[in-house]
């Protein structure tokens, strides 16, 4: 049953879970200051958020960059959070500051990850939970192997996004309480809104699921058609607020490689059943299946949840089975339908299902808070916890797959079990027992984090900040950058050295104001994307790049017509633009080559006689004495206009 309770005397409470998740991440931040700066963070998120911060600099918003042709449309692209004034807020707070990128990128994470335990905070509160209780939820919710592992780290959206999750179903039970006003409509409204334009499919997916389970759930209950109008309501006014953004999104993604990918790719990154002790144990190492559909071992860091939580839980289905399932079965259902998605195989957008986890592990900390407070003081779910570690230890080594981490951290988890039971039979009358299970997962995640790699299975990259000098490039040149696949050539395992001045791999260009035709973007929408076959982080098909280098880079080839008219390429890469004649090699150093048209660079605004879907048409060609194309506004002032073939103008 729900308890009522206000807002603001539950701040001080909703503080600390924020502060006290704030302080967990500066501790993980001094044993790595580069623990939130790794993959799509590097060469996707934080040069677009440098793009978005420049254009509100300029009085725009970052709907379009000028800098990337494959990642122009930055609404559609979705994931940056175009249209989230939160995101947007912060964005530009940040920039204010003169941080290094690693830094940035900790503190737009560490921003989101305060927010999302404060949601989290208030989620429990309302469920009737003490405020220990309430924390132990939060810190679940925002320390979890996932978010830490891929949201917080790597894939920002997912954290953008999930962040609001908490909030949007704390505000739906609001709206479902009718003892509320007739108002309580507004309540989930501005968090779905600020949900959808996180930039994340998933967890707009999650937050279907969740609507639906709650419609179900009040109409199990009460009976009433009625009684879920106004959470209906509430959500369908949070969708309206955020059209622009899902609309762009799914203008862009038609016709795009994402929704051609081959169905080879769901079943990449499910959750497999064996992996299942890693919620104990995450040093529990078992073959996932990667990106490159390869069956590979790997510790179960996303499913990292404190011990605690699953160990509770347990203890409470088996000790106290009948009676748990009848006060919570809604919220067990819910869990296990959410399991079961972390494992099956999903389509399109919503590839790879791990990404289900956050909010897998969102419902174990509620279900688990409630098998702690049906039986407070039992030192039952503590047993439970040191018998289980101590199982799956043993297990682990039986069967070979304890993993590179297994030691010391299996000694510390079963250290932290065995002072639990002890906290748990000498706190007995103390009033101070209650937050024991916060204090445990506290320690148990960060045990993991600083024994397992949060950035495990992903490439980090040493981009310097000399990355924010456009040298050696020319602004004024429209590049078209030919590397290798970035994850094996640039990573630090294989160049620790700083790399990215030169070829500018993703989307580096968008921090030197740089224009490439080279980009990030997940979708790779129809067009320029899909005709050079970019990968997801801008690299070129290889036998593309050597018939657009090879065949169309002269003086009346696809490139020319293009503005093309710089190019760079990788040091990897044996090949150079032909005719010779028509470029000049202007830079040549240890990590690549870059050629320039002998002419002076290209007008941005150029006036062409044909285009090729129009075969039979010619058109009138312009001369563009002066043009604006700063962004946000196009002007052109045209002195003389005649006919390709010199006829008069029709």
């Amino acid at each position: 049953m729900k308890n009522r309770v206000n807002l603001w005397p539950n701040l001080t409470g909703a503080l600390s879970a924020g502060l006290l998740v704030a302080g967990f991440c500066l501790i993980l931040l001094r044993h790595d200051p580069l623990v939130f700066w790794n993959d799509d963070y590097e060469l996707s998120v934080l040069p677009v958020f440098a793009d978005m911060a420049r254009s509100w600099s300029e009085g725009h918003w970052p709907i379009l960059s000028p800098y990337s042709w494959v990642c122009a449309n930055l609404a559609g692209e979705f994931q940056y959070g175009t249209f989230s004034l939160f995101v947007n807020a912060l964005v530009v707070l940040v920039w204010k500051f003169p941080l290094a990128f690693p830094q940035q990128a900790a503190a737009l994470s560490i921003a989101h990850l305060f927010v999302l335990a404060i949601g989290a905070f208030l989620l429990a509160r309302d469920r009737g939970f003490s405020v220990a209780s309430s924390i132990f939820v939060a810190l679940i919710a925002s320390l979890n192997g996932w978010i830490i592992c891929w949201g917080a780290t790597d894939w920002f959206g997912a954290l953008g996004a999930f962040t609001w999750l908490p909030w949007a179903w704390w505000g739906a039970e609001r709206a479902l309480d009718s003892r509320r006003t007739k108002w309580r409509f507004l309540w989930p409204a501005p968090f779905v809104y600020l949900l959808v334009t996180g930039g994340f499919p998933y967890t707009v997916l999650m937050l279907l699921l969740l609507i639906a389970w709650l419609v179900i759930k009040s109409l199990f209950q009460t009976r009433n058609i009625f009684s879920v109008l106004p959470m209906l309501v509430g959500v369908a006014l949070g969708f309206g607020l955020s059209a622009p953004a899902w609309l762009a999104l799914l203008d862009l993604v038609q016709g795009s490689a994402r929704e051609l990918q081959s169905a080879a790719a769901h079943w990449q990154w499910r959750v497999p059943p064996a992996s299942l002790p890693g919620l104990i144990l995450p040093s529990w190492t078992v073959n996932w299946t990667d990106f490159s559909s390869r069956s590979r071992p790997h510790a179960a860091a996303e499913l990292a949840c404190g011990l605690v939580a699953p160990a509770a839980l347990i203890a409470g289905l088996v000790w106290r089975g009948r009676q748990l399932v009848r006060h919570i079965k809604w919220e067990l259902v819910l869990l296990l339908i959410v399991l079961l998605l972390c494992m099956t195989p999903t389509a399109g957008l919503f590839r790879w299902s791990f990404r289900w986890l956050p909010f897998f592990h969102l419902v174990l900390a509620i279900c688990a808070a409630e098998a702690l407070r049906l039986k407070p003081g039992s030192p039952t779910p503590a047993t439970t916890a040191l018998g289980l570690v101590v199982l799956i230890g043993i297990a682990a080594l039986i069967f070979h797959i304890a993993g590179a981490y297994a030691f010391p951290l299996t000694w510390i988890v079963i250290g932290l079990a065995a002072v639990w039971v002890c906290l748990e039979i000498f706190l007995r009358s103390s009033d101070s027992r209650s937050w024991t299970p916060a204090g445990i997962t506290f320690c148990a995640f960060l045990a993991t984090y600083l024994c397992v790699p949060t950035n495990y299975g992903v490439p980090r990259y040493n981009f310097s900040q000399e990355l924010l000098k456009p040298a050696p490039l020319d602004p004024q040149r429209l590049y078209l950058s030919v590397y290798p696949w970035a994850e094996l050539t640039y990573a630090m395992t294989n160049k620790p050295q700083p790399v990215g001045q030169t070829l500018r791999p993703g989307s580096t260009s968008m921090w030197a104001g740089l224009r490439f035709i080279n980009g990030s973007s997940p979708i790779r929408a129809a067009g320029v994307a899909r005709e050079f076959a970019t990968s997801i982080h801008g690299e070129i098909n290889p036998d593309v790049g050597s018939n657009l280098l090879n065949r169309q880079a002269g003086r009346d080839g696809e490139l020319a017509l293009m503005g093309v008219d710089g190019i760079v390429v990788a040091r990897e890469v044996d090949i150079a633009p032909q005719p010779r004649t028509e470029w000049d090699l202007v830079v040549s150093n240890d990590e690549g080559n870059v050629f320039h048209r002998r002419i002076a660079p290209f007008s941005r605004v150029r006036s062409i006689s044909s285009i090729d879907s129009r075969p039979h048409a010619q058109f009138v060609l312009a001369t563009v004495a002066e043009a604006n194309c700063s962004l946000g506004r196009e002007s052109m002032e045209v002195t003389e206009r005649t006919l390709a073939n010199g006829a008069p103008r029709r």
